[in-house]
């Protein structure tokens, strides 16, 4: 299969032998890849918070304009260290349907908040009597995506 040359292509590289091979280097990635999901995962979930009506004197709008640089900027930190982690064992995460779940989870994470961007978030302005069922549908929506790939990856420990 084609996945499995470019798979074996990846962990021969010289960064997953070096991520194999020093004992510290593999903890300290997984360090700042669980403190970078901390921080994404935070600023959203404050967020949906704040959509679903918590935190009703807080703006929505500002506080999407603190929040959104740090969940972005974490994405800096998250997908080149998961990157790193997944070079060690490539093949074999590719095999691990709890991998692939998690996968898939945060692409639909990321479907569902471009979504909310894309549509009621557009009108965020106007909602001053109350935030639209449907905006508070995809921030519980949202809330629940994320919970789930922080389970997913905790569950890859010991799968």
């Amino acid at each position: 299969m084609p996945y499995q040359d470019a798979a074996a292509w990846v962990a021969s590289t010289p960064v997953a032998a070096a991520m194999r091979g020093h004992a510290w280097l593999y903890p300290i990635v997984e360090t700042a890849h669980i403190l970078g999901f901390a921080v994404l995962v935070g600023a959203v979930a404050m967020f949906d918070l704040r959509v679903l009506g918590f935190g009703r004197d807080l703006p929505v709008q500002a506080l999407a304009r603190h929040l959104l640089p740090w969940s972005v900027g974490s994405l800096l930190l998250v997908v080149p260290t998961g990157l790193l982690m997944f070079s060690t064992q490539p093949l074999e995460m590719l095999g691990n349907p709890v991998f692939l779940l998690k996968l898939c989870l945060i692409a639909a994470a990321g479907v569902n908040a471009l979504l909310f961007h894309l549509g009621p978030y557009r009108r965020a302005a106007e909602w001053r009597d109350g935030i639209p069922a449907w905006a508070r549908l995809q921030a519980a929506l949202s809330l629940l995506l994320w919970i789930a790939v922080i389970t997913c990856g905790r569950m890859l420990a010991y799968v």
